[in-house]
């Protein structure tokens, strides 16, 4: 990602996924015949208690309202989740030209309080919250003491201690433990996914539409708080799919009002395939195919992430990594058609090897895209190849964002 730590770039982690770590399947899209890849899940590195936990699966409490709407559902990480209303393509379409509307209740979200919540938040998380102040959105990872990413979240800070966290879903245990593992006294932590609803808003139009429905929309990064039908909206200027836009939080007692009335705003139904076909063309990461415990931000090539200026867990292990010199590297790639590689097919660049962590057609383009680590990290000029069922394809090196939004 070639943005710069001052515009903390336009992710909101997680995920088309939350579930335990997404996976690419070749799924055929019958409105044209171009295949995109869906969601498919695989277990990875979830603890056996959080498993355990999402044995029963979750509907949001906009779940009618989505069947209604004609949605077909996939299981995310114990979440039954809309992957697409009319099509894949044509929702991706939908954002890229006008507005569009994901519910994305199923990710994480807790909120932080009370004296000590910005130190407890410098000491978790490898980027600095104390270079924002109150109504400010800042991209983060939960680094362990290797270095590598537990989890990238994205922190609204509301007021001077008040904050809210929202980390991936197929993370959320995990990482609700682990900041209660951080508090000091003073701090209190309340988790609020069960309790509200969160949808993403975005597109060129999403601003007008924003205003229209709760009366005025977040900027980029900035937070605000506003109302719908009474109950207070939580609205921040992130999202996804490197369109304008934002995400919403409301009680989940006004959820359904909330999405009807963006709906009649404008907005178009959208399903979580056409939140990842989005996120791939802006390179942005998805924890459990680009990020994971075993890879650092460094590595990812996120090293704007990474404040150098406080303390925080893992710190040392980058520091180190940096003087050693990186392990892998992320790079981007473009194929010559409309094929795409699998994620976990083998890679190789000149004397570099390793696998494809994400790729998918790109419908902006008309490629395949996706992204990949190689070990060592490649040089800068080397012809780049993808193993699809058995046959090396060659591939063009292309540095993530894919299209210029």
């Amino acid at each position: 990602m070639s943005l710069s730590p001052d515009e903390q770039a336009d992710v909101d982690h997680s995920e088309v996924q939350t579930a335990d770590s997404r996976r690419i399947a070749d799924c055929g899209r019958p409105a044209n015949g171009v295949l995109i890849a869906e969601p498919q899940l695989t277990r990875t590195r979830l603890k056996l208690t959080s498993t355990m936990r999402r044995m029963t699966s979750s509907r949001s409490p906009l779940h009618d309202r989505h069947a209604d709407l004609g949605a077909r559902f996939v299981d995310f990480g114990g979440w039954e989740m809309p992957v697409q209303y009319e099509s894949v393509l044509s929702e991706h379409r939908a954002v890229r030209e006008g507005v569009g509307v994901f519910d994305v209740s199923h990710l994480g979200r807790f909120q932080l309080s009370g004296t000590g919540s910005t130190d407890v938040l410098r000491r978790v998380l490898c980027n600095d919250v104390a270079r924002i102040g109150p109504g400010r959105a800042q991209y983060s990872m939960v680094l362990n003491e290797s270095g590598g990413v537990e989890d990238d979240v994205i922190v609204l800070r509301l007021g001077e201690e008040d904050y809210w966290v929202n980390p991936n879903g197929a993370n959320y245990d995990e990482i609700l433990d682990y900041f209660r593992a951080a508090l000091d006294e003073g701090q209190h932590l309340t988790p609020r996914r069960d309790d509200t609803v969160m949808l993403a808003v975005q597109g060129p139009d999403a601003p007008d539409v924003i205003a229209a429905v709760i009366g005025e929309a977040p900027g980029r990064f900035r937070v605000i708080e506003s109302s719908f039908e009474d109950a207070r909206v939580v609205a921040a200027g992130t999202g996804y799919t490197g369109e304008r836009g934002g995400e919403l939080i409301v009680d989940a007692s006004v959820g359904p009002g909330l999405l009807d009335a963006l709906l009649e705003a404008g907005a178009t139904p959208c399903g979580l395939g056409a939140r990842d076909t989005l996120r791939l063309e802006m390179g942005f990461p998805l924890w459990g195919q680009d990020l994971d415990a075993q890879t650092s931000p460094l590595e990812a090539g996120l090293d704007w992430v990474v404040n150098w200026d406080h303390e925080f867990v893992g710190k040392s292990s980058l520091e180190s990594s940096l003087a050693a010199g990186l392990r892998k590297r992320l790079i981007g790639f473009a194929m010559e058609g409309r094929r795409f590689p699998r994620h976990g097919y083998p890679a190789r660049c000149g004397d570099s090897v390793g696998k494809v962590a994400s790729a998918n057609f790109s419908p902006g383009l008309g490629v395949g895209i996706g992204m990949a680590y190689l070990s060592p990290p490649p040089d800068p000029v080397c012809d780049f190849e993808v193993e699809i069922r058995g046959t090396w394809t060659p591939a063009e090196r292309s540095k993530p964002p894919f299209i210029v939004r």
